[in-house]
C-alpha cells in the first residue's frame, strides 16, 4: 500500500485513505472501491488543518508579539516582552511539513489524472504553506523535503531567495492552468468549488508576496505588482469579502472550531493597550466584537482599556479588569482568515501611495470597510469623518489600519511590520532583546541534533541562528 502522509482524522471519512496497487488485474479489482487516489479527497483536511493551525499560532504568537494582547498577570518574561523560547516555531515547523506532505500527495494525484485545477489548487497552498515556512524562519527545506519515500531524511535548506522565486514561479503557472470548464469534483469548504475564486485566491496571494519581497530592487516586485493590478482579466483577484479566503468552520463535525474549550481562549490573557487605544481613537465598531469592556475595582463598566505589553512592576498596579478576548469569536460557527479581500485592497492602496498605480485613498477607504465587513461590523456612516481616520496619504496610517485587517490572519501582522517598521509599537524598559522586535524564529533543536550538517550550512546562509538575523527579504 502507499502511504499517505497526513493525519487519519474525522475529515478523511469520506475520503479514500490507501490506493491499491497496480499489480493486480482488472478482473480482481473491487468495483465497490476506488483504487486511485483522487485529489479532491486529499483537499479538505488539508484546508482545515492549516487553517486551523493558523488560527491557533495566530492567537498564541501573533497577538502576543503585535501588542493585540497579553498573558496576565505577567510579572517578568512573557513573549509581550520579547522573551523568545527557542523551539517557539516547532509547532509551525512540524505541521507545515505535515501538510506539504499532503499538498505533494496531492499535486501528484493531480498530475497522474491530468485535473489542471487541483494541481493549480496543490501550487497555490503549497506556496501558502512554504512562504509562512520561510517568512519563520529564512532559509528552509524545500527541494529536499517531504521526500522520505526517496531515502532523504535529513533535507537540505534552500535559501529564501531560491524558495520565493519557486513559489512566486509556481503562482504564475498556476494562474495560467486554471479551466473554468472543468469540474472540481468534491465539494471543498474553502470555496465550494467555484475555480474563479480559487484562481483570485492564487492571484491575491501572488500579490501578498511579491509586496513581501518589494524591499528587494532586483526582485522589480513593484512593477511586476503594479502590471498585476493593471491586468485584471489576466490576474483576477478578490474583489468583494465574499470572495475572500475565509474558512467558514460551520461547526458540524469534523469542521469545527481548532477551541475544544473555547472559554480557553480568552483565559488568562487581557487586550493590550495599543490594540485597544487606537480601536478607542478612531471610535471603531469591531470593539465589541473583539474584546470584553473593562471593569473597574465595583465592576462597573469604564470602557475598552487594556494594559501596556512588556508593562514594567507589579500587576497590582492597575487598578482595574482589563478588557479581555471574547470568548464569541472561537465558538461554533467562526471563521479563519487565510487571505481576505481587505488586504488586496491595502495592497492596492500602499502601491498608490508609492506612485504606482492610482486612487490611494479609495483603496485605503475600501480596505477599511471591508476589514469591518470580515468580521461582521457595520462601519458608521462617519466613520471617516474622523480626523484620525481621514486619509493622510502616509505609509504609516495605511499600515496601521493594515493590522487591524490582518487580525486573526496566521502571522501576517508580524510579517508586515517586519517589512514596514509600522504600526509603530510602543516599548518598555522590561522588555528583552533590547526591546527590539525579533526578526525570526531560531532553527527547530531536532535539526540541530540530527540535521547537523544541514542546520549548519543553513546557518552560514543567514549568519547566526538568531531572533535577531533578518531574513532575505528584510535586509
Amino acid at each position: 500500500m502507499k502511504k499517505i502522509h497526513y493525519l487519519v482524522t474525522a475529515l478523511a471519512l469520506v475520503f479514500i485513505l490507501n490506493a491499491c496497487s497496480s499489480d493486480f488485474k482488472d478482473v480482481n479489482d473491487d468495483p465497490n472501491r476506488i483504487s486511485v487516489i483522487s485529489p479532491g479527497t486529499l483537499l479538505n483536511p488539508i484546508i482545515y488543518g492549516i487553517a486551523s493551525h493558523n488560527a491557533t499560532r495566530s492567537a498564541g504568537v501573533t497577538f502576543d508579539l503585535m501588542q493585540v494582547s497579553l498573558p496576565f498577570p505577567s510579572v517578568s518574561g512573557g513573549l509581550h516582552r520579547y522573551d523568545v523560547s527557542p523551539n517557539i516555531g516547532n509547532s509551525s515547523w512540524n505541521t507545515y511539513y505535515k501538510y506539504l506532505a499532503n499538498i505533494n500527495e496531492m499535486r501528484i494525484a493531480a498530475q497522474k489524472a491530468g485535473d489542471a485545477n487541483y494541481e493549480a489548487i496543490s501550487l497555490t497552498l503549497n506556496a501558502l504553506v512554504y512562504s509562512n515556512l520561510t517568512d519563520l524562519f529564512g532559509p528552509v527545506p524545500m527541494t529536499q523535503a517531504v521526500r522520505a519515500e526517496d531515502g532523504i531524511l535529513y533535507p537540505k535548506y534552500d535559501t529564501q531567495e531560491f524558495i520565493y522565486e519557486t513559489i512566486l514561479s509556481d503562482l504564475e503557472k498556476a494562474n495560467a492552468m486554471y479551466d473554468a470548464r472543468a469540474m472540481i469534483y468534491f465539494q471543498d469548504i474553502l470555496f465550494g468549488n467555484d475555480v474563479s475564486k480559487w484562481r483570485k485566491f492564487t492571484n491575491s496571494l501572488h500579490m501578498r508576496l511579491l509586496l513581501r519581497i518589494s524591499n528587494r530592487a532586483e526582485t522589480n516586485a513593484f512593477n511586476k505588482l503594479k502590471t498585476m493590478i493593471e491586468d485584471p482579466l489576466k490576474y483576477p483577484v478578490f474583489t468583494t469579502t465574499a470572495e475572500s479566503a475565509i474558512l467558514q468552520v460551520t461547526g458540524v463535525t469534523p469542521n469545527v472550531s481548532p477551541w475544544g474549550r473555547p472559554q480557553d481562549f480568552p483565559l488568562g490573557a487581557k487586550m493590550a493597550s495599543f490594540f485597544i487605544d487606537n480601536l478607542n481613537s478612531f471610535n471603531d465598531p469591531r470593539r465589541n466584537i473583539i474584546a470584553t469592556v473593562a471593569r473597574d475595582l465595583q465592576n462597573k463598566s469604564i470602557g475598552y482599556v487594556g494594559i501596556p505589553s512588556g508593562y514594567e512592576g507589579a500587576d497590582s498596579q492597575f487598578k482595574y479588569n482589563a478588557s479581555g478576548l471574547l470568548q464569541a469569536q472561537v465558538v461554533n460557527p467562526m471563521r479563519i482568515f487565510l487571505l481576505t479581500y481587505a488586504e488586496v485592497e491595502f495592497i492596492k492602496a500602499e502601491m498608490g501611495q508609492r506612485g504606482y498605480i492610482v486612487n490611494p485613498e479609495s483603496h485605503y477607504k475600501n480596505g477599511i470597510k471591508a476589514a469591518m465587513e470580515q468580521l461582521k461590523a457595520i462601519i458608521p456612516t462617519n466613520y471617516f469623518d474622523n480626523p484620525i481616520v481621514q486619509y493622510k496619504g502616509t505609509l504609516e496610517q495605511i499600515m496601521l489600519q493594515k493590522y487591524y485587517a490582518l487580525y486573526f490572519t496566521d502571522y501576517q501582522q508580524w510579517f508586515e511590520y517586519r517589512r514596514t517598521g509600522f504600526p509603530v509599537l510602543p516599548t518598555t524598559s522590561a522588555m528583552g532583546n533590547n526591546g527590539i522586535m525579533p526578526s525570526r524564529f531560531t532553527f527547530p533543536t531536532d535539526q540541530q541534533l540530527y540535521n547537523v550538517d544541514n542546520y549548519n550550512e543553513a546557518v552560514k546562509m543567514i549568519g547566526e541562528d538568531t531572533i535577531n538575523t533578518k531574513v532575505w527579504w528584510d535586509n
